[in-house]
């Protein structure tokens, strides 16, 4: 797949299944995750893979977190049940140091582009997934499960595996000019 073409027509898929990446595909997602912008070295990205009984213990923690935030009964089944929407879930954690020369927001910066990054490795292989966040990723709860610092954060789960939905070849560009100015 050309890369603009990829780039320029880029969409996720939130209905996934069987198969997940894996093997020497698996590996090339990581690796683009892992070329992500790195201003001073720091490599301030940890990806946690979630799958096969993995999906059933994030189900528990999340099940439990939401109990623990007394949410109701429907919530608590959304919660349950969230991690089955797809094979693979890659938990994308920003492991931030302190540096005088890289601030905290940028190198949460870079972790979002490993998301992108990956995402974009697995579209490119004939897979796709969606980069969900949401309240799970700043739950103490959640946060504890996935072993983050305090000066840490969960910037997202790539749910990764392979499309049920056949999307259109070509996305519709949008007009760029209410995002354009010039200096």
């Amino acid at each position: 797949m050309d890369a603009l073409d990829l780039l320029l027509n880029r969409r996720s898929a939130a209905r996934l299944a069987a198969p997940a990446p894996e093997g020497e595909v698996r590996q090339n997602i990581i690796n683009a995750g892992l070329r992500a912008p790195d201003h001073g070295a720091l490599q301030p990205w940890r990806f946690v893979l979630i799958e096969e009984q993995g999906l059933e213990r994030f189900s528990q923690l999340l099940q439990s977190a939401a109990r623990q935030d007394g949410l109701d009964d429907a919530a608590i089944d959304k919660a349950r049940q969230a991690p089955f929407r797809a094979p693979l879930i890659i938990t994308v954690i920003a492991h931030c140091s302190d540096s005088p020369k890289v601030p905290h927001w940028e190198q949460v910066v870079s972790a979002g582009c490993a998301v992108q990054a990956m995402q974009m490795a697995a579209l490119a292989q004939g897979f796709n997934g969606i980069w969900r966040t949401g309240a799970w990723t700043a739950h103490a709860q959640v946060r504890e499960a996935f072993g983050c610092r305090e000066q840490d954060e969960i910037v997202g789960f790539l749910y990764l595996g392979t499309p049920q939905l056949k999307a259109a070849s070509k996305v519709v560009a949008p007009d760029s000019a209410p995002f354009v100015s010039y200096f």
